[in-house]
Formats: C-alpha cells, structure tokens, sequence
C-alpha cells in the first residue's frame, strides 16, 4: 500500500464506522410543549417542524435535539427513516434514539448488521429521507447519518420556522459530551463488548473527567466526540429498566456555564455531596424526571 493508503487503512481500523460526532438526540414525550420549553431554558431554540409528523427541531451550537410526539400508531421515531415502531407516548420525556454523524451511513449500517445488530424495518413517506438505524438499549434507536455538511437531514424533512435564527449560539460554549445509560445487573461486560465491537469505543481508566457522578464504568468513542458511562442502578432505587438516562453537554468552565444557566432559570442540584464545583454539575429535574449534567471540556 501507499503512506496514504497505509494511513486510511490504520484509521479505518481505529474508526470502524467513521463516526464524527452526535447528529441529534430525539425525546419522545407526552408533552411536547413543556419539554421545549425545558430546553429553552437550557439554551435551545426551536428551528423547524417535521413536514408530516409531530416533530420539532431546536438547536443551539453544533447540538441539534428533536422533541417527538407523533401519535401512536403511526410511525413513531424522528427524523423521516424511523423505522415506524409504535410506542405508547411517555409522559416523563425519555430519550428514544441518538443520531450519530458517519462518513458513510449505508456501508457502517450494513456494517453493524453483519456483526449482529438488530436492524429497524424503514417506512417513509414518499419524498422523506431513509435514515437506517439500528436497536440500541431498551426501545431506543441508534441512527446513522452522513448528511451533515453541505447538506443535512432537515433540508428534505423539515420546514423551518419563519424569521428564526437557523443557527442560534451555544449558551457558554456547550456542545456534547456524552450520555448516561443505565442498564441491567451484571450487563456490564455486555455493552462493552456492544459498543467495542461495532463502534470501536474504548474503556477509559480511573483517571477519566466523568463529572460529579463518577461511578459505573465509561467508554470513548474512537473520534473522542462522545462518552457513554454505563451504569447499573441500584435495584433498592431504581425501576431496573436499561435506557438512555440523561445527556451531558461538555463545558470549558463549568461554574461560568452554570452561573449563565441559572441566570435563565435553571435550577442545580445542591447537596453537601453534589453541587456545582469545577468538574461537573447536575440540573434539578423537569417533568418527573428529566436532567441534564455538564461535565469540564477543555476547548480542543
């Protein structure tokens, strides 16, 4: 091979599905306007309505997060290339898919297919976008994108709100940092090797920046966008139930990005064990159950 062959060669290795980051986090909810309004506070702006479905799209930064409330019965994930999985909707809003960027959306779904992921049937509305996807823990979905430069998913699928700012700024800089799974007794060692064997993420040690709620164990994405740290609840204090718990936006100074959260109107926890301090911080919770956690990022 040629030194350039050679070097694509050795990146594929290491990126088995190219990924470059988050696309999107997708809510399901009950209660569309309440959780839009949750993210207002957090900074978010709404930007677009689905074309055919009870959809919305908010932005800040480079972070983009759709609140789907499409009724039961019809097909039920976000953005068009759902997959049409019928779910009743949940007043407590839970996260139902994560989107991630890859240089090639076909090849790295074919790809994880092969290596033994569920795939999820698509049905689209003529002229809508097939997004594939794969079942990730619980009822979620697992996307894969490769429109995201020139063009994006939203260009087919939404309708952008008129007079609004299609690319509203991050409040102190936050962009993602990872996303909090919980997940059964003793599975541990199973979405490791879940995670390891079709994405490519690898186990960070002991030393790793996870916030202020360091336990359980975490990954990294092999293009370091995105950590998941995996947590088994205890049983005492938790329903059980493996799901995407909460998502973590990265911050250069945390108090800084909190002082200007709460100057919004958002509430931090504050406990003698749990407050706001330079590595992390944690929302007080929206809707029975929503927060959101920000951990130190340094600026790359």
């Amino acid at each position: 091979m040629t030194p350039t062959e050679d070097r694509e060669a050795l990146a594929d290795a290491s990126n088995p599905m190219g990924m470059e980051g988050i696309e999107y986090v997708e809510y399901r909810t009950a209660r569309p306007q309440a959780l839009g309004q949750v993210l207002e506070l957090m900074g978010f702006r709404p930007l677009a309505r689905h074309r055919s479905r009870e959809v919305l799209l908010y932005r800040q930064g480079g972070m983009n997060v759709i609140i789907n409330s499409h009724a039961a019965g019809s097909a039920a994930s976000a953005p068009a290339g759902s997959g049409g999985h019928v779910t009743p909707l949940p007043e407590v809003p839970s996260i139902a898919a994560v989107a991630l960027r890859v240089r090639d959306a076909a090849a790295a779904h074919a790809r994880a297919i092969e290596l033994g992921a569920w795939d999820v049937p698509v049905q689209v509305a003529p002229m809508e976008l097939h997004i594939p996807a794969i079942h990730g823990v619980g009822s979620t979905r697992i996307y894969f994108v490769d429109r995201h430069r020139e063009f994006s998913i939203y260009d087919v699928d939404f309708v952008p709100i008129p007079g609004v700012d299609q690319h509203p700024p991050a409040v102190a800089g936050l962009r993602w940092f990872g996303i909090v799974q919980y997940i059964g007794p003793e599975r541990t060692n199973d979405w490791i090797e879940f995670y390891r064997t079709l994405f490519g993420f690898v186990e960070l040690g002991e030393d790793r920046e996870t916030g202020v709620l360091p336990n359980g164990r975490v990954l990294v994405s092999p293009d370091g966008s995105l950590q998941l740290q995996l947590i088994e609840p205890d049983p005492l204090a938790d329903d059980g139930a493996e799901r995407f718990q909460r998502v973590a936006f990265g911050a250069d100074d945390v108090p800084a990005a909190a002082a200007a959260l709460k100057a919004r109107g958002v509430q931090f926890v504050e406990t003698a064990r749990l407050h706001v301090d330079t590595r992390g911080a944690l929302t007080q919770s929206w809707l029975g159950g929503l927060m959101f956690e920000l951990v130190h990022l340094p600026a790359a």
